[in-house]
């Protein structure tokens, strides 16, 4: 019976899932800062940092969700969206390479923003009264949306001033902090259950939905590893494996939970999906926030998942032309032509640098750098190839709906 229920259909919103893993990045923060309060464990606070905004930039790109407010997704938000997780994913690998910038970016989103999302919330007698009027469910979302608000101003103090609590006390605010979000969480997606007009399903003026913004996020954080990575080969900047690992898990995490996407394939969006997300998930907040504690670990899942993940591409990209005639292959449009050739050369990149996690130097590390960087431009030329199928695809619709 066990088995049935947690392979059951789990209908999670992408802004639950994120919230989520907000949510986890907190608790597991307050828990480690404990044995890092008494010299136990080490503590990476550019991984931390960096996860934050990382997480930020995915709200903003996916749901059109600020620091401040809710806003239509447009071009230029997605890419504000797009520099800020830049910012956090050069913050993860590059030690104290940004400086004080991670710092005041957190304090401005966490403080003000907190700040403005209670006012909002007060002021807004109009959303306040519906809420009080609709009673059960609505009374915790005031309550916990508001706990939210106070504590968010709380840590971006902490942020700015390191000094304003001891580590310990900081442990204790990032766990209540923690919890309310990981309630408020269950409270908003019971309420896009009951209430399912209510999920945040803001296209705006953009033409991406939440996979490909995901996947646009990818293309970036492979083209800045890339890069990055020529330097660090040669000795010329430091750089934090274990970041770099626990940012791509959580990449994995989102995609997981949001979609069902894993790096071996599209699977229905069950509990033990779910789980497997959360699992995921809460690997990389550990390896973002102590060093090298899962790097090998993780660079074997890594390495095989990226393996599989190749292998299982060319299978399915080679696979259909073998029931297939030479005179369907050449009557196949020039797009889906470009996008056979895009999914060869992602799943041989795939391969190529899941092997050079598994076994160690062999391939350079300037060579590594090039497979990643050219990994992140092919990623987004397939967004480019994705969005034009979209288009052909609602011409045709267009003009079936006509006839």
């Amino acid at each position: 019976m066990y088995k049935i229920r947690i392979l059951e259909e789990a209908n999670l919103p992408l802004e639950v899932a994120i919230l989520l893993i907000a949510a986890l990045a907190m608790l597991i923060t307050g828990i480690l800062l404990f044995p890092v309060s008494i010299g136990v464990i080490p503590y990476y606070e550019n991984g931390l940092y960096g996860l934050l905004l990382f997480i930020f930039a995915i709200q903003i790109v996916t749901i059109g969700k600020t620091p401040f407010w809710d806003m239509s997704r447009s071009m230029p938000l997605i890419i504000i969206g797009t520099i800020i997780a830049s910012v956090g994913i050069v913050t993860c690998f590059i030690p104290v390479f940004l400086s004080q910038i991670p710092g005041i970016m957190l304090f401005i989103f966490f403080t003000p923003g907190g700040f403005f999302l209670l006012f909002r919330t007060l002021l807004s007698r109009e959303k306040l009264r519906s809420w009080l009027k609709y009673k059960g469910i609505f009374n915790h979302l005031i309550f916990s949306s508001i706990a939210v608000y106070f504590l968010s101003i709380l840590i971006g103090l902490l942020v700015l001033m390191h000094n304003l609590l001891n580590i310990t006390m900081t442990a204790v605010v990032a766990l209540l902090f923690g919890i309310l979000l990981i309630y408020l969480s269950f409270v908003l997606w019971k309420i896009y259950i009951i209430y399912p007009e209510a999920e945040n399903v803001n296209k705006g003026t953009v033409n991406l939905s939440a996979d490909k913004m995901l996947l646009l996020l990818t293309g970036v954080f492979m083209l800045i590893l890339g890069v990055l990575l020529i330097p660090v080969s040669l000795g010329e900047l430091p750089f934090s494996g274990s970041a770099q690992l626990g940012l791509l898990m959580i990449i994995f995490a989102i995609q997981i939970m949001s979609s069902g996407s894993t790096p071996i394939g599209l699977f229905p969006k069950s509990w033990l999906i779910i789980i497997i997300g959360l699992f995921f998930a809460v690997l990389g907040i550990i390896s973002n926030i102590v060093p090298d504690i899962l790097v090998m670990p993780l660079t074997i899942l890594i390495g095989v998942l990226n393996i599989a993940g190749g292998i299982i591409t060319l299978t399915n990209t080679f696979l259909p032309l073998l029931k297939k005639t030479q005179n369907y292959i050449g009557s196949v449009p020039l797009i889906l032509k470009k996008l056979f050739f895009t999914q060869i050369i992602m799943g041989c990149l795939s391969i190529l640098f899941g092997l050079s996690m598994l076994i160690s130097y062999l391939i350079p590390g300037l060579v590594v750098g090039v497979v990643l960087f050219a990994n992140g431009c092919v990623l987004l030329y397939l967004i480019k190839i994705l969005l034009v199928i979209d288009k052909m695809r609602n011409q045709n619709e267009t003009i079936k709906n006509t006839l």
